[in-house]
């Protein structure tokens, strides 16, 4: 009699480790801020806000996050400096055993904007299968499910416009996960583009991956790849470094500076381009991010 097989990732997951290394913790597109606190009443907030280097822009958003753990009902209200007004409303295995509801809205009084989604989510041993209902854009109904099976993975998405009465997105995924490393490959944009991850964690203070992407209808052809690594220096510290085919170099450092603290510095650079006169301009990029939570 075989084992239990363990809850595969959700489509969106599927090669989430490379994804990580490569894409989390690189902040040189301006300043950023967040906070967090709790309340003794169980109330979550998060504030963050951010300044972007080359538009100036300042955006911000307030968050409040309720949980009710025993009832499985989580409550989220976020306000931007957008004015858009977001809520989330999920409930948990209440319904069924390993079954998410959750009701996400959005709305722009300014411009009577407004946008729900209706989201299901249900995880058993071998399987992750999510739905989704968009009520005002079509409606468009997407659907997904990841398949797993002694480390080995398969998935699939497909979008259905309901008003039209097609299929508007499709795409596929195979995949390999182990403790040590996972392999991911991608058919996206109805099977157009077609990616492939690697993730290898080489010890316990590192991490390397890469990530290869070719678009069939790309004007520019040929394959975009990209390779980093990533080091812990120690309990409080780590550093990330990324190189990809156009020659872009990127480095982030981020070091705990005591319980609850935390800051990020980021750096790109252009190698095609390092006498650029700017310091700081279309070439060459730096940013930082910290982070408060009580």
């Amino acid at each position: 009699m075989s084992l239990p097989q363990p809850v595969p990732p959700s489509w969106k997951d599927l090669g989430k480790s490379s994804n990580d290394l490569l894409g989390k913790d690189y902040y040189f597109h301006g300043a950023s801020l967040e906070v967090k606190t709790n309340t003794p009443s169980g109330v979550s907030f998060k504030t963050s806000g951010s300044r972007d280097a080359k538009t100036q822009a300042i955006n911000g958003e307030i968050e409040a996050k309720w949980s009710d753990r025993k009832h499985g009902l989580t409550v989220t209200e976020a306000w931007t400096t957008s004015n858009i007004l977001r809520t989330q409303v999920e409930l948990e295995n209440q319904i069924a055993k390993g079954l998410k509801l959750d009701l996400t809205t959005s709305l722009l009084p300014d411009k009577g904007a407004k946008a729900a989604v209706i989201n299901a989510i249900y995880k058993q041993s071998g399987v992750h299968t999510r739905g989704a209902l968009d009520l005002f854009k079509g409606p468009t109904f997407t659907a997904d499910t990841v398949l797993g099976r002694d480390g080995f993975l398969i998935g699939a998405e497909a979008a259905y416009n309901v008003t039209e009465g097609n299929v508007t997105r499709y795409a596929t995924a195979v995949g390999y996960s182990a403790p040590e490393y996972a392999i991911t490959v991608h058919g996206l944009n109805n099977l157009n583009t077609f990616s492939a991850s690697y993730y290898h964690r080489v010890n316990a203070d590192v991490e390397a991956g890469a990530k290869a992407v070719y678009d069939s209808k790309s004007t520019h052809g040929g394959v975009a790849l990209e390779v980093g690594v990533k080091t812990y220096l120690d309990n409080a510290a780590f550093l990330k470094a990324k190189i990809n085919n156009a020659g872009v170099i990127a480095l982030g450092y981020t070091q705990a500076l005591r319980p609850g603290v935390k800051a990020s510095f980021g750096l790109a650079l252009d190698t095609q381009k390092l006498n650029d006169v700017s310091p700081v301009g279309p070439s060459h990029k730096v940013g930082l991010h910290l982070v408060f939570d009580s």
